[in-house]
């Protein structure tokens, strides 16, 4: 679900400034490669969790577990701050009664340029390598613009964090100018059988659609309660 609404916004969005690139170290470590290819940006699956969504002043707590029937792994608990009406509930079902069974999201280590890799920086156990992206079809404009850094926890051989942004400002298509965009995935690490997993996804986004109305947003996914699915 993450990378679907990344894939649909890229293209109108950009530009993060992150600065000029450092020289180019040496190529990815096979055993990094190796992690990144293992990667799944939403997590392990077979495990529950709540999801918890707040942008501006909405709010929206929803619970997932893959051990319930496809049409109904997902339930809305709370929609800003109060429990949802039966309405809301019926809205909720049927919209993701639609999206079941969708096609799968693109894969973050099928977007990066493994030959641009570039060894950021390195502290303690972790160390930071920036990758170019590559588009997502012929007419994908923003891919040029965008970088993705993703970190690496050394002693777990664990992504720890994906960094999308991209260098400068731009404008995607007439009328849409973008000032910055930034989205960051991080990831616990794994320990005591508990595998890595999604913790936290925050977006920003500045920019202006026909030079009056603002493209201006913030929003922070959280993921809390995660325990292994059991099969009904």
């Amino acid at each position: 679900m993450l990378l679907r609404l990344l894939s649909a916004l890229l293209p109108v969005l950009a530009a993060v400034c992150l600065g000029a690139a450092p020289a180019p170290a040496d190529p990815l470590p096979a055993n990094l490669a190796d992690a990144l290819e293992a990667f799944r940006s939403d997590g392990p699956k077979g495990w529950t969790y709540k999801q918890t969504t707040v942008a501006g002043k909405e709010s929206l707590e929803e619970t997932f577990d893959p051990a319930r029937p496809e049409s109904d792994r997902w339930a809305l608990v709370a929609k800003d701050g109060r429990a949802p009406t039966p309405e809301e509930l019926k809205t909720y079902r049927e919209g993701k009664s639609r999206r079941a069974g969708g096609s799968s999201p693109p894969r973050i280590q099928d977007l990066v340029d493994r030959a641009s890799a570039t060894r950021v920086r390195s502290e303690g156990e972790l160390t930071w390598w920036r990758f170019g992206m590559k588009p997502g079809g012929a007419d994908d404009s923003s891919a040029a613009h965008l970088d993705v850094i993703i970190c690496f926890h050394l002693p777990t051989l664990t992504v720890a964090s994906v960094e999308i942004a991209s260098r400068e400002a731009y404008s995607p298509m007439i009328g849409i100018n973008i000032a910055e965009t930034r989205t960051v995935m991080t990831y616990s690490l794994p320990e005591a059988g508990r595998p890595s997993l999604l913790q936290k996804v925050t977006l920003r986004v500045r920019g202006r659609a026909f030079w009056f109305k603002s493209l201006d947003q913030d929003m922070t996914v959280t993921y809390s309660g995660q325990q292994p699915a059991v099969r009904k």
